[in-house]
């Protein structure tokens, strides 16, 4: 399915962008293979490695595909919404409806501006994020509790993009925010615990009061996940699978809860249960649950869940395609949403998957949550 959607976008932009072009059909032709062989990288990475996941190639390799790659998918929007615009001049006048379509110079600016923006993509892409801090109000939350500081990181995919100095550069912005609970909401990595061991080594180094926690998500299970569970243990990273702990503050009681994901089907291993995660919680205990997919807010807020933190997402990537995403996820793509009750924040994701290293207008997070009662006044 996403090698073919892939393949007719790339139809799309030989059709609309070099089938006008001034130049000889055999240049059409080169140009046009190698527009396929930009679309498809992820099927040949996928031929050659048996992934798509973590191809094991140069970091540097990567993010000439991810700029080639972006290009593409930035100019085919742009065609796009030309193409769009001159439907609607045509409707008015046909003439000006072609003459839009077949202006040369304009097509040649939306190729010079997919280009521009497909680079400053990357770059926002491979940056060490900025913090993004707020207040989350939970109704049930004890005053006692008013203040716990959480951070909470989330597709972090390490990777031979996103290697152990960027790894390290997020752990040491984390540890300098003095958090009292650090959370990982899954895609911790791409690739086997062998190719990825130096670049996780940081992990080791999250310190939190109460503990670093986290759950796996969709890319763990693509790759090694049976092998990559004592990894994380090893490295002071407790996993939330399908389990709670209590976290004790100021004398009172917060269910921290986490759950695995549904790519586990596949491999015939646990599915997201959220009632076995909660199962034997104290009652009047606040709830925060871990789940990697925004997917099921609703019904997780009618299991007594306060506060849900989420990721895979990453924001949507790209503003105005974004919504494609937010559609994909039951309407949650990014920021805090109030779902019966229940709090929801869905991070646009600390890393990315290094098969699509662009961010335009979704920038990546490492964001501090500072949990309020509404039971103490400011």
């Amino acid at each position: 399915m996403f090698h073919g959607v892939t393949a007719l976008i790339a139809l799309y932009v030989i059709a609309r962008f070099i089938g006008p072009m001034r130049v000889s059909t055999p240049s059409k032709c080169v140009l046009g293979v190698l527009l396929l062989l930009v679309a498809e990288h992820h099927l040949i990475t996928r031929i050659r490695f048996g992934s798509m996941a973590s191809p094991e190639i140069p970091g540097e390799v990567l993010m000439a595909l991810g700029w080639a790659f972006g290009s593409l998918i930035v100019l085919a929007l742009l065609l796009l919404v030309r193409d769009g615009i001159g439907l609607l001049m045509w409707l008015v006048s046909r003439a000006q409806g072609r003459a839009l379509w077949r202006n040369r110079r304009l097509n040649a600016a939306l190729g010079i501006v997919s280009v521009g923006l497909a680079l400053l993509g990357v770059w926002q892409a491979i940056r060490v994020p900025d913090v993004k801090a707020m207040d989350i109000t939970l109704a049930h939350l004890p005053p006692e509790m008013d203040g716990l500081r959480l951070v909470q990181l989330t597709d972090l995919h390490a990777s031979r993009l996103l290697q152990a100095p960027w790894m390290q550069a997020v752990v040491d912005k984390t540890n300098a925010l003095q958090p009292d609970v650090t959370l990982i909401t899954g895609d911790l990595v791409d690739g086997t615990p062998y190719a990825r061991a130096d670049d996780v080594k940081p992990l080791q180094q999250l310190h939190a009061r109460y503990g670093v926690f986290a759950i796996p998500g969709n890319h763990e299970y693509y790759v090694d996940y049976v092998h990559w569970l004592p990894v994380f243990e090893q490295l002071g990273v407790q996993m939330l699978l399908n389990r709670h702990v209590l976290v004790s503050h100021n004398g009172r009681q917060l269910v921290l809860a986490g759950i695995t994901d549904k790519a586990a089907s596949p491999l015939r291993l646990p599915l997201p249960d959220v009632a076995g995660a909660l199962r034997d919680a104290p009652e009047q205990a606040p709830v925060i649950l871990l789940s990697h997919r925004p997917i099921g807010a609703v019904a997780n807020a009618r299991q007594g869940v306060d506060l849900q933190l989420s990721g895979h997402t990453h924001g949507g990537q790209i503003w105005g395609p974004h919504l494609l995403a937010q559609w994909a996820n039951q309407g949650f793509v990014s920021g805090l949403y109030d779902v019966e009750g229940m709090q929801l924040y869905v991070s646009n994701g600390t890393g990315l998957w290094n098969g699509f290293p662009i961010r335009l207008g979704r920038p990546a997070e490492i964001t501090l949550i500072t949990l309020r009662s509404p039971h103490v006044k400011r």
